[in-house]
């Protein structure tokens, strides 16, 4: 899939655009950035309305949203939020099953993705983040597939999510599918870190649901950690480099 089609496909359902906005997701570097805030506030607020049911279709226990993000090379990817943010894409928003399957149904498989995709799966209003409020003080469970399992595991991880197979409530943020050039990840996202019992429920829930081994490794990343190490990489890539010694000495 070439980088025109994939962003013309990953547009699918996305709300329809303001006259003048930037095509980054309405995220910071748009071209009417020096308009102010109300009108990305705005789009922002529509983004995460849940959408409407009709009657005749089953709801689902809480809305969701999926984006999709394409990482670049590490030398061009900022360490601010605003590098990570300015790569994602909102994909669509899910409120009922057939509106979930009406979605799913038109998105590509992972075995169609590039290496350096993410897809996420996200509670409406809960951005895929480490600084988003749900997610600041939590965590995710990280497990590495070969790419022969990950569309199974990876469609088992959604219905999973929507259907509450994890029975955590409002505990679990979202899942994501990263594809990567030797392996695949899936990864599940909750709110609070420090609750050991909460994450252990989480863990024990993933492994059930995608029936792993107890061979098979599942690591865990608090979010803070992930933000104190971003921190660090970059205030290290700000220190201005040593002077180089003189032919001299």
């Amino acid at each position: 899939m070439t980088e025109r089609k994939m962003c013309k496909f990953y547009n699918l359902n996305v709300p329809e655009r303001r006259s003048g906005e930037g095509g980054q997701g309405g995220h910071g570097g748009g071209v009417n950035q020096n308009h102010g805030n109300n009108e990305e506030d705005e789009r922002n607020s529509d983004e995460a309305t849940p959408p409407p049911v009709p009657a005749h279709e089953h709801k689902l226990e809480y809305s969701y949203w999926m984006w999709f993000s394409r990482r670049p090379p590490a030398r061009e990817l900022s360490t601010s939020p605003s590098g990570y943010v300015q790569a994602l894409r909102l994909v669509g928003r899910v409120a009922s099953v057939e509106q979930w399957w009406g979605l799913y149904t038109h998105l590509a498989r992972p075995s169609e993705l590039p290496p350096l995709s993410d897809l996420h799966l996200f509670k409406l209003g809960i951005k895929p983040m480490w600084e988003d409020p749900a997610n600041v003080n939590g965590g995710k469970w990280v497990v590495r597939l070969r790419k022969t399992q990950t569309g199974r595991a990876w469609e088992d991880l959604c219905m999973a999510m929507l259907g509450e197979q994890f029975m955590v409530g409002p505990e679990l943020c979202g899942v994501v599918l990263s594809v990567r050039f030797q392996d695949d990840h899936l990864a599940v996202w909750h709110r609070t870190a420090s609750d050991t019992a909460m994450a252990a429920r989480v863990r024990d829930a993933l492994r059930r649901i995608l029936q792993l081994p107890a061979t098979v490794a599942i690591e865990y990343k608090a979010h803070g950690d992930c933000l104190r190490a971003s921190a660090s990489r970059a205030a290290a890539d700000e220190a201005p480099s040593p002077p180089s010694p003189s032919p001299s000495s």
